[in-house]
This record gives C-alpha cells, structure tokens and sequence, in this order.
C-alpha cells in the first residue's frame, strides 16, 4: 500500500527560507523608502518657501534730518592788549633804538566773516618838560599772527604796508591801522604780536617818559 505525504506539513527547505527573507526585506525596504519620500518632499517644500520668502522682502530705508544753530558772537579783545615797557638805555651820544613786543588777542566769535582791523594812536613820549619826537614808535614789519591755544582760527590775511609809523602828538591824532584780516579771514581767537621799536635821538634827555596808547578793535578790514 503507497503512503500519500502532505506536503504542507514538510519541513521548509533553505532555499524557501532564504527567499522568503528576502521577500520580507524587500517588503520593508520598499516600506521605508515610501516614508522618506514624504519627508524629503516636505524639506523642500520649506527651503522653497524660505528661499522665496527671502528674496520677495526688501530692505527698508527712511530719511532723516539732523540740524543746529549757531548764535553769533562778538568781536573783541579777548583780554586788554598789554602795557608796552621798553628796555632801559644809556646815552652816549649817538642815535638808539629799543624794541619790546606786544601779543595782542583778538577774538573774532560774530560767526560773519567781516574780517576786522586794529587801528591805534598815541600821545607823544613825555618826561617832564621833555619829549621824543612824534615819529618815535615804529612797526618794522609785519606782527606775527597764531591761533589761540583750544582755537582752531582763520589765521588772518593783512593787508597793511609796513614799515608802520604810530600816530603821536600832546592830543592823541586820529588812529591810523596797524592790522587788518581780510573778509573771511580771522575767525576765532588769535593773537598778533608786532615788535614796536622806539627811536631815541642822541640828543634825548635823561629822564623816564611816557606816553599813552590807544587800540581800537573794529569790524572790517
């Protein structure tokens, strides 16, 4: 009698094992590259949008004004210009001549541009009973002119010739100019320093003379 086997209940062979578990791989390898693709589609479709969004906004610009206002100033000695003294001399018979500077500060604060002069006049040179002569004090040539220290200055442009003769007499004479800043020149605080240099004729007397100086500071060259 032949025995009839169920195939069914036989052992599974490798070769059916093994395609069996390459089906199974196949299967979650195919699942999982199905979840990626959803996740990558999304990634791109935001760095799209952010790209997008990136180049639609502009930058944004506004204007403004800044401003300020300068009151004018005055024109003005920033301190009274100095006495003048004179060194000493010792006759001897022949023609002398001494000479003493004097820093005369300007400010020019009117913010106009006007320019300035400094006129100045002078009784004659008297001891006593005696006297210099009228044309005694002299400018040889131009002052000096600096920018007051903390003052960035226009540096004045003088226009007066030179050698300069200070008007002298018993009544002080008109004044004459001394210095000048031409228009736009002179702005801000400065000094000028002329060498005044005093004649003393052979002939002078002994004595201590004197004379008074009178400097004016007016708008304008």
């Amino acid at each position: 009698m032949t025995k009839l086997h169920n195939h069914s209940d036989a052992p599974s062979t490798p070769g059916r094992v093994a395609r069996s578990l390459r089906s199974r791989l196949m299967r979650r390898q195919a699942s999982g590259d199905a979840n990626r693709q959803p996740l990558a589609r999304r990634a791109l479709a935001v760095a799209v949008a952010v790209a997008i969004g990136a180049a639609v906004i502009p930058a944004v610009s506004e204007a403004s004004t800044a401003s300020v206002t300068l009151s004018a100033g005055s024109l003005a000695f920033v301190s009274a210009p100095p006495n003048v003294t004179f060194p000493g001399a010792t006759l001897n018979g022949l023609n002398l001549s001494v000479t003493a500077t004097q820093a005369i500060d300007i400010s020019d604060a009117t913010g106009s541009g006007s320019g300035w002069d400094v006129t100045a006049t002078s009784t004659t040179f008297t001891s006593g009973a005696n006297t210099l002569p009228t044309t005694a004090t002299t400018i040889a040539s131009a002052p000096t002119d600096a920018c007051d220290t903390g003052s960035t200055c226009t540096v004045a442009t003088n226009a007066i010739a030179y050698p300069y003769s200070l008007p002298a007499a018993t009544a002080a004479p008109t004044a004459t100019k001394l210095f000048n800043a031409a228009a736009t020149t002179g702005a801000g605080n400065q000094s000028l320093t002329p060498t005044w240099t005093l004649a003393i004729p052979a002939g002078s007397h002994a004595g201590t003379y004197t004379s008074t100086w009178t400097l004016t500071l007016a708008s304008g060259p």
